[in-house]
């Protein structure tokens, strides 16, 4: 990328000029006056990166024709390679091989992150490039215990990223979370039976053990 300003990945001049027509156009000014958007990974986006189980990688033909492919896996599958490099295996699939063969003649490339259970969604702007017959970096990016056999990886340079606001964002939460949620409130309300009995026998006992009145009637 060889622009000026990180942002301008984005803000175009046509982008630009509609910004000054419905009015947003001095307040990003502002932000492009400060460098535009971050182009280095901060620590807080590497932990989010981290945590994700899904990604959507956006590339686009010589035409502009644009794809959205669903990228899954569990966390860390998407790995940080460094504040300016990412990284993931390419599993096997339908063999369609839209994004890879957009990527033969266009690099320009991104990634959008959506964390639905915190309402937060980060996008990256960049360029990727496909890696054959590294044994040993597929080997690095494959998590432990994964059986999906990957096939190559994809290595992604970072331009630029940026943090939406959570609006409309609706909540959501994964499977495995949310029964393990469940698994933690069944093991708590068990608890909570058990030490009802038991306070329940020991006030029997307690009944129990109490001698007879001697009050005359």
């Amino acid at each position: 990328m060889n622009s000026s300003i990180s942002s301008d990945v984005a803000f175009s001049p046509a982008v630009k000029q509609v910004q000054r027509r419905l009015g947003s156009r001095e307040a990003y000014a502002r932000m492009e006056s400060r460098g535009g958007w971050e182009t280095a990974l901060t620590a807080d986006v590497i932990e989010f990166i981290a945590a994700q189980r899904s990604f959507y990688l956006a590339t686009a033909n010589l035409k502009g024709q644009p794809y959205m492919q669903h990228r899954g896996g569990p966390p860390g599958f998407l790995r940080v390679l460094d504040a300016r490099t990412l990284a993931f295996a390419d599993y096997a699939g339908n063999r369609q091989y839209v994004s890879l063969g957009n990527l033969s003649e266009n690099p320009l490339a991104q990634l959008f992150l959506m964390d639905y259970a915190e309402r937060r969604r980060v996008k990256i702007w960049g360029e990727a490039r496909v890696v054959e017959d590294d044994a040993a970096l597929l080997a690095r990016l494959k998590p432990a215990g994964y059986k999906p056999r990957a096939e190559r990886a994809i290595i992604f340079q970072v331009s630029a990223w940026d943090v939406n606001c959570p609006q409309h964002i609706p909540r959501r939460y994964e499977a495995a979370d949310v029964e393990a949620a469940l698994e933690e409130r069944d093991r708590r309300i068990a608890a909570l039976e058990n030490e009802l009995r038991a306070a329940r026998a020991a006030l029997t006992t307690a009944a129990s053990d109490d001698p007879p009145s001697n009050t005359a009637s």
